[in-house]
C-alpha cells in the first residue's frame, strides 16, 4: 500500500468498518491504520489472526468486535463499544455485503429478507447509530459500498443488485438530510475486485477475460485498489463532496 497518499486529518480519526477483516474490508482496515486512524470493525468470523497481522505490519491494532450485522441491536452495541474505545465515530464505512447468486424463481420471502438485511438494512441502521455522535462532533463522513453490478444489469443475483441500487438512493436522501450538520454521505461502487472469495467462488478464466475486455484498463482490480478512493471520501480532501457515487471499476460502466 505504499502507493496510497497520506491524509493528515485521518490521523487519530475514529473509524468503524463493517466486514473489516476480510476481502476489500481487510484492505480498508489496513489503509486506515496506516493513516494513523483508530479502527474498529465487525464481522461474524474470528479475526484475531488478522488483527495480529495488522499489528505486525502497521504497528497499530484494530479493535475487532464479533457481530452479525443482521442483528441490529448487536450492530448498534458494537458501534457504541467502538465509540467508547476510540472516541465518537466520525468515519463509518458500510462495506459488508453478500453477493450470493440466486435464481429469481427460487427466491423465498425468508431469503429475500435475509439478503436485504445484510445488503441494505444494516447500512441504514449503522448510519442511524453514528449520526447523533457525528452531529455532536460537528460532522463526519459515511461511505456506503455499492457495486457496478446494478449499473451493468447483471443477472443471477437480483436481490443483491436491487440493494446496490437502493444504497445509492438512500445515500442521496441522507446526504441531503444531514448535510446541514456537516455529515457527508457518499457511495463507492467497485467493479469486479478479485478478493479470495471471488476467486474461490466465481472467477473463471473465460469470465475474467470477458470482463477485462470491457474494462478500459486491462488489469485486474485488487482489494487495495479500492482503498485510496475510500480514504479520499473519508478525508477532508473531499469536504465538498456528498451524495455522490464514486466508481472504481477499471472503466467498465463508461463503456457500457
Amino acid at each position: 500500500m505504499d502507493f496510497l497518499p497520506v491524509f493528515p486529518d485521518l490521523d487519530g480519526a475514529s473509524v468503524f468498518i463493517t466486514g473489516g477483516g476480510s476481502g476489500i474490508g481487510a484492505s480498508l482496515t489496513e489503509a486506515f491504520l496506516r493513516q494513523g486512524s483508530k479502527v474498529a470493525f465487525v464481522q461474524r468470523s474470528d479475526a484475531t489472526a488478522f488483527c495480529d497481522e495488522m499489528e505486525r505490519k502497521t504497528g497499530r491494532r484494530p479493535l475487532f468486535l464479533p457481530c452479525d450485522i443482521t442483528d441490529i441491536e448487536a450492530l448498534k452495541a458494537a458501534i457504541g463499544q467502538a465509540a467508547a474505545a476510540h472516541g465518537t465515530v466520525t468515519v463509518l464505512v458500510n462495506n459488508a455485503a453478500n453477493d450470493q447468486r440466486h435464481a429469481t424463481l427460487d427466491v423465498t420471502e425468508d431469503y429475500w429478507n435475509w439478503s436485504m438485511a445484510i445488503n441494505l438494512k444494516a447500512y441504514f441502521f449503522a448510519m442511524q447509530a453514528v449520526i447523533p455522535g457525528m452531529k455532536a462532533a460537528g460532522g463526519g463522513s459515511i461511505i456506503n459500498f455499492s457495486s457496478i453490478s446494478y449499473m451493468m444489469g447483471n443477472a443471477g443475483y437480483a436481490i443483491y443488485t436491487s440493494a446496490n441500487s437502493a444504497i445509492n438512493g438512500m445515500t442521496r436522501s441522507l446526504a441531503r438530510e444531514f448535510g446541514p450538520d456537516r455529515i457527508r454521505i457518499n457511495a463507492l461502487a467497485p467493479g469486479w475486485v478479485l478478493t479470495q472469495k471471488q476467486k474461490d467462488m466465481w472467477v473463471t478464466p473465460e469470465g475474467l477475460s470477458a470482463h477485462l475486455d470491457r474494462q478500459c484498463l486491462k488489469e485486474t482490480i485488487e482489494p487495495e485498489d479500492i482503498a485510496g478512493g475510500c480514504l479520499f471520501l473519508a478525508s477532508r480532501a473531499s469536504r465538498m463532496m456528498t451524495g455522490q457515487a464514486l466508481v472504481i471499476d477499471g472503466g467498465v460502466v463508461v463503456t457500457g
